[in-house]
């Protein structure tokens, strides 16, 4: 018996419902369409937006355009270089918002997935550099005071800096805390921000005596970690991890305290930062 037309489309329509990928609600725009495979919960349409740097113009803080603080020269921190996954555009305030200030989990893996694809663009600008392989040795996310922890109940670069460390085999170590409570930086200007900072950072205290001790790291299984003395040459290569760049003055602390830190254990650090967001 011959299958009617009306059939066989009935037929055609239900396989192909079947088969074609499913349309799902996008995180960011709220339309429907098919989500990105690459960032979770993203349509493609919103993917194709991103404001990604690629090739930073600034390659000291990695701005995607001119930096005049940078051309001043007048940076005398620790650290060596900044690399951020996107610029900081309207729509990725949007996304951080949501992620960070009303505590949408559903951010959570395509923000971290972006700040992963910096860390390989890091990674494959040193070893070009260097003409070596290069891989971090530590991630050190920056601490929130206990204000913000409270009131967000997690620590955006901490939960960033765990997802590199699962993907890459890099151990995480809260090594600085906050001193005192600084208030919002978003709303403050560039000289606030600078003078907040002083002092903003000091070590850990579970590790500022055994700091050093705490390098072997015995359990990681990155073997530089696990060899490294603190009579060493060889650099320590920490990678300071937080959501955002905006003048620098927050990784610039960090990158000091954290030098300090390694030089009173007889050893010296290579320190970078990885930011999801370059302002």
């Amino acid at each position: 018996m011959a299958r009617s037309p009306v059939n066989i489309g009935r037929w055609l329509r239900a396989a192909h419902s079947l088969l074609a990928p499913k349309q799902e609600q996008c995180l960011s725009c709220g339309r429907l369409g098919y989500l990105s495979t690459a960032l979770p919960g993203i349509c493609e349409a919103c993917v194709r937006t991103i404001p990604w740097i690629r090739k930073p113009r600034c390659r000291k803080c990695g701005r995607h355009v001119g930096c005049p603080d940078c051309a001043r020269g007048a940076d005398a921190s620790s650290l060596i270089c900044n690399r951020s996954a996107v610029a900081y555009s309207s729509e990725m305030r949007q996304w951080l918002s949501q992620y960070k200030y009303r505590g949408d989990e559903r951010y959570a893996e395509p923000l971290a997935r972006m700040l992963d694809s910096a860390y390989s663009m890091l990674k494959e600008e040193i070893k070009a550099e260097v003409k070596l392989e290069w891989n971090a040795d530590l991630l050190v996310p920056v601490p929130v005071s206990d204000l913000r922890l409270t009131e967000r109940g997690f620590n955006q670069a901490e939960r960033l800096a765990q997802y590199i460390s699962a993907r890459r085999k890099i151990p995480v170590m809260e090594l600085l805390v906050r001193a005192h409570h600084t208030g919002k930086q978003s709303f403050k200007g560039r000289a606030e921000r600078l003078a907040d900072m002083k002092r903003a950072f000091v070590p850990n205290p579970e590790w500022t005596e055994q700091f050093a001790d705490r390098l072997l790291f015995p359990g990681s299984a990155n073997s530089r970690i696990r060899t490294l003395l603190p009579s060493s040459s060889t650099p320590v290569r920490i990678v300071v991890v937080d959501d955002i760049y905006t003048t620098g003055s927050t990784i610039r602390s960090c990158a000091d305290v954290l030098q300090r830190m390694a030089m009173s254990s007889g050893c010296q650090a290579e320190i970078y930062s990885l930011t999801w967001a370059r302002s």
